[in-house]
């Protein structure tokens, strides 16, 4: 699945690295909606530029992915305790799901940042060296010149911005789910849990948007000096919409990445519960 997804990541990270043109104004931006960058990058860097970042994106996915959909049902169960009987409260859900997504990208922070640094190398002058020529020289190009801590660059964002779309994916697709089940004529099937995974992923964008936006830029862009200053920045010079760029390729990426997540561990659990 990541590996259909990577350009509209690719597309993503692109549009929310672009700032707004300054000057005499009449100069228009590179990058013009979701089909317009990933045209122009295809065009101006060849359709293997789409996949810039797979391998960390892989890395990713991996750790993060593992560890917070892993996590989530252990600590729901533990917040409300053994011996709770009855729908688990949404607040409760809301918890357990950020608390995985935090710990979860805490750990995996590293490929985060190699992902985005991958993806943000536009089109080079002739001639130019490209600053890392794949994921592994780029984790020891960091290390080397940057510092072991500089992979955990644009932690706080991150860590806001995933536990945030992981309480929006873990505990609204529960919360719609459930909500769907009490109308009649629904029951437990493949077009419920479709519903509640396009659900999921609409409230993850729309709330994780903003510090998305936020993590890129720092991840991308090392003239910030905090997370603050890059919030104040973006907001200033680019004003409060440059915080939903990228909006439609990342509901797209997201929308059909849940859609597939939820309906895989639906089916993964149903299978284990009859070996049972």
């Amino acid at each position: 699945m990541q590996i259909c997804t990577i350009p509209l990541d690719t597309a993503k990270v692109r549009l929310q690295l672009q700032k707004k043109a300054t000057g005499d104004g009449v100069s228009l931006p590179k990058y013009r909606g979701m089909l317009g960058t990933v045209a122009t990058i295809a065009r101006e860097e060849g359709l293997a530029s789409l996949w810039k970042g797979i391998v960390p994106g892989l890395h990713r996915q991996c750790i993060y992915g593992g560890l917070r959909i892993g996590l989530y049902e252990p600590v729901k169960s533990f917040y409300v305790g053994s011996d709770f009987v009855g729908d688990v409260p949404l607040f409760k859900k809301i918890l357990a799901a950020l608390t995985t997504g935090a710990l979860a990208i805490a750990v995996a922070n590293p490929t985060d940042l190699v992902k985005v640094r991958l993806q943000s190398e536009g089109k080079l002058p002739a001639g130019a060296p490209r600053r890392y020529t794949g994921a592994l020289n780029a984790y020891s190009t960091i290390v080397r010149q940057e510092g072991v801590g500089a992979l955990w660059t644009g932690i706080g964002p991150n860590i806001a911005r995933n536990a945030i779309i992981n309480a929006a994916e873990l505990a609204s697709y529960d919360q719609v789910k459930q909500t769907i089940l009490k109308l009649p004529g629904f029951k437990d099937d493949v077009f419920t849990q479709l519903l509640a995974g396009l659900g999921a992923g609409f409230f993850a964008v729309c709330i994780g948007s903003p510090v998305d936006v936020v993590k890129s830029r720092m991840m991308g862009d090392s003239t910030y000096k905090s997370t603050i200053d890059c919030f104040i920045k973006t907001l200033k010079y680019d004003g409060p919409l440059a915080f939903y760029k990228g909006f439609i390729p990342n509901f797209g990426r997201l929308g059909s990445w849940n859609v597939i997540m939820f309906l895989t561990l639906e089916q993964a659990k149903k299978f284990f519960t009859r070996e049972v």
